[in-house]
């Protein structure tokens, strides 16, 4: 089944309300780009989607292992660079925090596990994006 979300911008900076038709957020982008910082830029979504997907990974992993685990932490930043001819490159470094009684190994195989979530999968691999089309399109 495909996901899909709906966004409605308005003309306030570049606020958004963007919503799966369940639940709803705001995006924003910061004031440095004219925007008003009353939510998520577009890049902090992407990487909210992956720390979210990979603190989940961890507690699903540790409920099947039937370890006892406390909070999931994750720090997430990444760094994008422009090569040659445009080119994007994205870096992204993450610390995740584990409490529980459990062991050093079980510790590096629940992160190992995260660092294979299935968003991290999803951006790692190929997108194709078909071309927008305009309302009258599609009615």
């Amino acid at each position: 089944m495909a996901t899909e979300i709906k966004i409605k911008n308005i003309p306030t900076g570049y606020q958004s309300f963007i919503s799966n038709g369940r639940h709803a957020v705001l995006g924003d982008e910061p004031k440095s780009s004219k925007g008003t910082d009353l939510g998520f830029s577009p890049v902090e979504f992407i990487l909210a989607g992956i720390a979210m997907c990979k603190v989940a990974t961890i507690r699903n992993v540790a409920r099947r292992k039937g370890w006892e685990i406390g909070n999931v932490d994750a720090d997430l930043s990444q760094v994008v660079k422009r090569g040659k001819q445009g080119a994007l490159t994205t870096s992204v470094d993450s610390v995740i925090e584990i409490e529980g009684d459990i062991t050093e190994e079980q510790r590096a195989y629940l992160v190992k596990e995260a660092d294979n979530c299935y968003v991290t999968r999803m951006v790692r691999g190929e997108w194709e994006f078909s071309e927008s089309k305009q309302l009258a399109e599609v009615e």
